[in-house]
């Protein structure tokens, strides 16, 4: 098992990077909330691994946080959800709000994921509810604070105009938040947003 790569990100596209380590080019599937933390190309970075093994190939799905990874692991142990439909789950909004979703049973939202249908967001809850430990708890807190972000107007028009250039939603979310606390206006949180796009 390959518990972690570390080297030169060499690319980073939507739902995909290469890090290049002894000569060897890496590509590793990541989920939208990892990419959006990834340092400039050239810079070193370290993604914590998950190597699978199937008939049709070998996959490396990669991780910023211990917590996405150990998600990752016990989504695709429910009935239904494979790496990729995994991967998705975990594109489709901020960590803490996942978490947040299957410990209060929102299966209305759990199912907005690209792919996954009301049956499957149901058996993600019933299997993984009872499965999420201390750091679920604390992650839950973590997302009410957050939630206060979102009411705020300026915070939903730049993640509007983000989202009309083109920037995936959730990871428009996740930039905006970052610098929300930083600026007053939608306009300056575009600004700032698109000046560290890439970062």
């Amino acid at each position: 098992m390959i518990n972690f790569i570390e080297g030169k990100l060499i690319s980073k596209l939507e739902g995909l990077v290469v890090i290049e380590n002894n000569g060897l080019g890496y590509e590793i599937n990541v989920s939208n909330n990892t990419l959006v933390q990834l340092p400039n190309l050239n810079d070193t970075v370290r993604l914590f691994t998950n190597l699978l093994v199937r008939e049709d190939g070998i996959s490396l799905y990669g991780f910023s946080t211990l917590e996405e990874k150990d998600l990752f692991n016990k989504l695709t142990t429910v009935s239904g959800v494979g790496a990729k439909s995994a991967l998705t789950i975990l594109s489709s909004q901020p960590y803490s709000n996942l978490v947040a979703c299957i410990i209060n049973g929102d299966v209305n939202t759990l199912s907005k994921a690209k792919g996954v249908g009301r049956k499957t967001a149901e058996r993600i809850v019933l299997e993984l509810k009872d499965k999420m430990d201390a750091i679920g708890a604390f992650n839950l807190r973590v997302n009410v604070d957050e939630s206060d972000l979102v009411e705020r107007q300026d915070v939903i028009d730049a993640i509007d105009l983000l989202v009309s250039l083109g920037i995936p939603t959730t990871q428009a979310s996740n930039l905006v938040k970052k610098y929300a606390n930083e600026c007053k206006t939608a306009e300056e949180l575009v600004s700032k947003t698109l000046q560290n796009l890439n970062n």
